[in-house]
């Protein structure tokens, strides 16, 4: 019994190509307030979207051992659908331990749709992924999909510049289809874009309705905590320390902007 109460309190790790996964860590702690957190940006080789399939597998191993041998990890969240989309198979046939993915919110914007029509913006590599066609066509058989992928926007996000000039223009450009269409549902198939939410909604206006999923994977995590018999058995609140592989001031400096707490990240090799 010691055993399972030891691993009970092991850290969960979550990763992403830079501070996009922080939107889903912030629905993870506040349904999960008692885990504790290892947060990994792997920004040394952002932007993740532009990156080829293979690539993508090889870091995900990487950074699987690293969490398992530096952290010894009784979860992992993959805080990123392009690294999900390219890579969550094989890392789940390599490792024992529990992998929750994030994929696009295809389907409930589907069951949501009332005109019909539904959008989607990712990253290229998302955009373009077998993962994402496959939804597509598991749940949006008599649905209409715009499936629209957003070169640079991840990366206008990682320098925490969200209201720039930049970004609106990039904004206005992939979101030209959507508004010139009769969607009313909008997947953002990007971590990294519910930090864009407000900017998003003000394109897009008032009749288009924003989904991510960043609340789902929260459950989902609760979820397979009560079924591996993994949650955490501490009464107090959980911790959360902060890892990069590229910059820790850089990535420190936005992601305290993104949470609105101080963060102080180190720098890590993997």
């Amino acid at each position: 019994m010691s055993n399972i109460s030891k691993k009970n309190n092991q850290p969960i790790g979550v990763f992403d190509s830079g501070v996009g996964g922080l939107s889903v860590l912030i629905e993870l702690k506040r349904l999960l307030p008692n885990e504790n957190f290892v947060f990994l940006a792997d920004q040394k080789y952002v932007p993740y979207g532009e990156k080829t399939k293979n690539e993508l597998i090889q870091l995900a191993y990487k950074i699987t051992d690293y969490f398992i041998n530096q952290h010894d990890v009784k979860m992992m969240i993959v805080a990123c659908n392009t690294s999900t989309c390219n890579s969550i198979s094989e890392v789940r046939a390599k490792y024992t331990l529990p992998v929750v993915g994030t994929v696009p919110a295809i389907k409930p914007a589907a069951e949501k749709t009332k005109s019909g029509t539904v959008a989607i913006i990712a990253t290229p590599s998302t955009s373009k992924s077998e993962v994402l066609k496959n939804l597509i066509k598991d749940f949006c058989s008599n649905v209409k999909v715009l499936n629209i992928g957003c070169k640079n926007l991840e990366d206008a996000v990682e320098t925490g510049k969200l209201d720039s000039a930049e970004v609106h223009q990039l904004l206005l450009k992939y979101l030209e289809e959507v508004k010139n269409s009769n969607a009313d549902q909008l997947v953002l198939g990007c971590t990294h874009y519910p930090f864009l939410k407000k900017s998003i909604q003000n394109i897009v206006g008032s009749g288009v309705n924003l989904i991510d999923s960043g609340n789902a994977i929260a459950r989902h995590t609760k979820s397979l905590l009560v079924n591996n018999i993994l949650e955490n058995s501490q009464k107090k609140n959980g911790k959360t320390i902060y890892f990069t592989t590229g910059d820790p001031v850089k990535f420190s400096k936005v992601a305290s902007l993104l949470l609105k707490e101080q963060i102080k990240a180190k720098k890590v090799k993997i």
